[in-house]
């Protein structure tokens, strides 16, 4: 499937790219120029510290955050909170956090989490503090499936990850060394719905409950 989307894809810029008599990418000098020449959006005043509001605004949404001091204590913080929640000991983790010792007792797999999965964890590539969001890009590394199928999402963010305004974050994942990611999600709490006698419900299309871990700067 990657294979024959890839295939499309160098299809469709080889058609572009001969419409507009191009026999290959765009020189440097070029698209540097083209990246200059972004259009600067009118952005709202923020008077908070960016990582108090981030808290403040992702909290507002029913989501719940925990401060850590290092990557090394992420096992023993999702533990806890997998105890407080009465979950099994079982997660699907992002590859990304591969590198992490767990528990003796858990069973922690890098694949797409299943139906059955009840808890997952991802690192995330930054955070918006104007909108309390989560930015999470699609790879082996962090499977979408992670984001939407457990009822519980813990998701791992470095302090210094947060920025002000969406713009920031489309420049973050713009300039990522392993390109764009094929998928985007961008998470501002658990899911819900009011669809039904327009009642508040949680877990309607993804996690009912979003747990943040910011690993300090």
């Amino acid at each position: 499937m990657m294979q024959t989307t890839q295939n499309s894809r160098d299809a469709i810029f080889g058609a572009i790219r001969s419409a507009l008599k191009r026999s290959g990418p765009l020189p440097d000098a070029r698209r540097a120029e083209l990246d200059a020449n972004v259009p600067q959006h009118t952005r709202p005043a923020q008077d908070e510290n960016l990582l108090e509001r981030f808290i403040r605004t992702f909290e507002s949404r029913a989501g719940t955050v925990q401060h850590i001091a290092s990557r090394a204590e992420i096992p023993a913080a999702v533990e806890a909170y997998r105890a407080n929640m009465n979950l099994p000991h079982r997660a699907a983790v992002g590859a990304a956090l591969k590198d992490l010792i767990w528990p003796a007792d858990w069973q922690v797999h890098h694949n797409r989490a299943g139906t059955e999965e009840l808890l997952s964890v991802s690192l995330c590539i930054a955070a918006i503090a104007e909108t309390g969001s989560l930015m999470l890009g699609a790879s082996a590394d962090s499977p979408t499936t992670h984001n939407f199928v457990p009822d519980d999402h813990v998701v791992v963010l470095e302090a210094a990850s947060i920025v002000g305004y969406f713009e920031e974050a489309w420049a973050i994942l713009r300039q990522r060394s392993e390109g764009m990611p094929r998928a985007t999600n961008i998470i501002s709490g658990p899911s819900r719905t009011a669809d039904v006698e327009q009642t508040i419900q949680l877990g309607a299309h993804g996690p009912r409950r979003v747990h943040v871990l910011i690993v300090a700067a």
